[in-house]
């Protein structure tokens, strides 16, 4: 029956095996990005790698965990797992709950610390010039597409409304999609801690668990 021994071994190796999944993801595809220009910028690059590293790393130890029912390896995953689960869900609610004012803050202060590479991305992908009509510090607009139909720029419209709406966007997106992967893990510290207090059928009778 599903509650048993075998069944939360198997649950666990399947959850295991998709946060695997979703790390060589996370680790693959910003260097093709990158190498595609899509992205310029290897603080991104870098932050994404290494957060596909961390849960690579979590995973491993929870299949490790759950194939050998090792009991050091699941108390570790369980604690790491529902620390996650803490820092994830609390930032997914955050990003679904910030209001227009706390956006229009973050998407200038973002402007502020961006480098001309990335600022020069965010033009050329959203088709738009400088942050707003008083930013004269943005790097030349030549290469975007608004820039080259009319003349000094007077068609290219600023990135503030643009970046606002993708930034909307993007909160929405990560937001839902991180608050679904924290109840996954919280799935994974329920079924880490049932699984831990279970015995194996196939062990010593008289082993101590």
């Amino acid at each position: 029956m599903c509650g048993g021994f075998t069944c939360s071994r198997n649950a666990l190796i399947a959850l295991n095996s998709l946060y695997i999944i979703v790390a060589l993801i996370l680790i693959i595809v910003p260097p093709v990005a990158k190498s595609a220009a899509y992205v310029s910028s290897m603080y991104i690059v870098g932050g994404i790698i290494a957060c596909g590293i961390f849960l690579f790393a979590v995973a491993i130890i929870g299949l490790v965990g759950a194939l050998k029912h090792h009991q050091v390896c699941l108390f570790f995953y369980m604690v790491i797992l529902f620390l996650v689960f803490l820092i994830q869900f609390s930032v997914s609610i955050a990003c679904l709950a910030l209001g227009k004012e706390q956006r229009g803050k973050l998407v200038k202060a973002s402007w502020k610390n961006s480098s001309n590479g990335t600022k020069s991305d965010i033009q050329k992908g959203l088709d738009c010039c400088g942050f707003d009509a008083n930013d004269t510090t943005h790097p030349s607009c030549h290469e975007v597409q608004c820039c080259k139909t009319g003349e000094n720029c007077s068609d290219c419209k600023p990135c503030k409304d643009k970046l606002d709406d993708v930034f909307y966007q993007g909160l929405h997106y990560s937001g839902g999609v991180g608050l679904f992967f924290s109840f996954t893990e919280l799935i994974g510290v329920w079924l880490a801690v049932r699984y831990r207090n279970q015995k194996d059928p196939r062990a010593n009778p008289s082993a101590f668990l």
